[in-house]
């Protein structure tokens, strides 16, 4: 009996571990991208936040009323799709370091500053690294 429950623990312990093995699947936002440059490094404008925003997965990032947001890359908008921008926010502990990166709603934000035109399509499959 008692290697009868080892087994059921056994096969429970392997079920719950198995999305974490495989990972969680998620849409993608987009195909292509807006940036300054090619590999979307360099800030496009800054952002202050009209409203709270709080982040449904891991892609995205939180962000408050008021809070200011460096913008490096606009999602080109596809059918069914909002528009959403990838920035990061100072966080309020650290208000000299940078804060995390992510996407975010760009109808919740208003520009405040532009610092050059995203001019550069980007596809978002590829990851464009500088080569040493």
């Amino acid at each position: 009996m008692t290697q009868c429950a080892y087994l059921v623990v056994l096969l429970l312990c392997l079920g719950l571990m198995c999305p974490l093995v495989t990972g969680i699947f998620m849409d993608k936002l987009a195909s292509k991208k807006l940036c300054a440059d090619d590999n979307c490094v360099y800030t496009i404008s800054l952002v202050r936040a009209e409203e709270d925003y709080n982040a449904p997965d891991c892609r995205f990032i939180n962000i408050k009323k008021g809070q200011l947001i460096y913008v490096y890359s606009k999602l080109v908008k596809e059918k069914d799709s909002g528009e959403f921008w990838a920035g990061s926010v100072y966080g309020e502990q650290y208000e000299d370091h940078m804060g995390t990166v992510g996407y975010f709603p760009s109808s919740l934000v208003s520009e405040q500053h532009v610092y050059q035109e995203a001019n550069k399509t980007v596809p978002t499959t590829v990851r464009n690294l500088q080569k040493p």
